[in-house]
């Protein structure tokens, strides 16, 4: 039986940047635009509604909407770090079911690299008048030091181990091989990745993504809009966004808000983890794409490690091909937030247009999940289920 599509995606771009020495954060964010609206067949005066996070230069959606000379009535700047992204297409489909646009931009943009934005390894310095920050900040808390403690706390209780862990760098790094723009496209080996300098215990430096400029956009419209526009037809049929604290400390650092965000989207699109062709998980730490595994129940809790054993991640050879233009580990993580390039692969791969040699055989049924915040200590999760029709 067919789904119901929410709505439908019917452009995708991104930015073939990974070092943007020359252009401005504005910039990118209107090229971006203006090529997943290319790619929709559709201009700029189609667009009624806009939806952006916080990389957005400016006040809120205001001024970029001002500089892309846009012609809105509906904005939203949810913001949820990563995962912002996958929930902005969520939201975008509510706001056309509800008649408050047609046609929805959602763009991401940015330059660490240029502005030396690398913070994994730096003390978080967060608004001291967040009710955390007192408790936290003087601890010199650091995220890649947090997620080196979650990957040790996975390792204590299930046995997970190193050489477990390198194997999902390793599968991204096969398929970034494709990938002419991936910032790292030579590929590597479990070996290569547990011999790189360690840098956050049981972290290694390759266990860690990349830094990039640039960023992604997408075009959400209503289903008529769609099917009017020469181009594949992919289907939202499956929406989930839920936050996970710290539960006054009585939580488990294993544990990741995908396992509700999961569970929404797949009651919405009324499919299992079973019937997923391909995943783009965000995979900031190799550490972070192994929990969504199991939280989004490819798997069961502890089983991971040896789950993405002997290459089962890589496209043409194992059960869950992952992350197909290298992910955030090779490819590219603009603005440090990732969730919008796990939609972006997502989308060609349900198309059909992703690199020959990743494609998923007749992918039909494509999962996206983020990460936003920070494992360990607070989080959003948001899912997305992309179906071709």
């Amino acid at each position: 039986m067919p789904r119901k599509a929410l709505a439908y995606i019917a452009g995708a771009y991104e930015h073939p940047l990974r070092n943007a020495p020359d252009t401005s954060v504005a910039q990118l964010h209107a090229e971006v635009a203006a090529g997943a609206l290319a790619d929709a067949g559709l201009s700029k005066d189609d667009v009624d509604g806009f939806f952006c996070g916080p990389d957005a230069p400016g006040t809120g959606p205001l001024s970029l909407a001002d500089y892309m000379n846009l012609n809105l009535r509906h904005v939203d700047t949810t913001n949820t770090s990563g995962s912002s992204y996958l929930i902005h297409v969520a939201h975008a489909a509510q706001a056309i079911a509800a008649g408050k646009c047609n046609v929805a931009l959602i763009t991401l943009a940015g330059r660490p690299r240029q502005e030396g934005k690398s913070k994994g390894a730096l003390k978080r310095q967060d608004n001291p008048n967040q009710p955390d920050f007192e408790w936290e900040n003087p601890f010199g808390i650091q995220i890649l030091g947090v997620y080196g403690m979650v990957a040790q706390r996975h390792m204590h209780r299930y046995g997970t181990t190193a050489r477990q862990m390198a194997e999902v760098k390793v599968a991204a790094s096969h398929h970034a091989q494709f990938n002419p723009h991936a910032l790292l496209r030579d590929p590597v080996a479990v070996d290569d990745v547990v011999n790189s300098p360690l840098v956050a215990d049981p972290l290694h430096r390759l266990d860690c993504c990349v830094v990039t400029d640039g960023g992604g956009a997408l075009i959400v419209t209503r289903p008529e809009i769609a099917k009017s526009l020469k181009r594949p037809l992919v289907k939202v049929v499956g929406c989930g966004e839920a936050p996970m604290g710290q539960a006054g400390g009585y939580f488990e650092i294993t544990d990741t808000a995908a396992q509700r965000s999961g569970a929404t989207a797949y009651a919405q699109a009324g499919v299992t983890a079973k019937d997923i062709k391909y995943v783009s998980l965000y995979d900031s730490f190799t550490i972070t794409a192994m929990l969504q595994i199991e939280d989004l129940g490819f798997c069961e809790k502890g089983t991971v490690g040896r789950f993405v054993e002997d290459g089962n991640l890589i496209s043409g050879q194992g059960r869950l091909p992952f992350n197909t233009d290298g992910g955030g580990l090779c490819n590219n993580h603009p603005v440090n937030r990732g969730g919008m390039t796990k939609a972006l692969e997502a989308v060609r791969q349900v198309r059909g247009e992703a690199h020959p040699s990743v494609q998923v055989p007749n992918c039909d049924l494509a999962l996206a999940n983020a990460i936003g915040g920070q494992l360990g200590v607070r989080h959003a999760s948001s899912t997305l289920i992309l179906e071709r029709e």
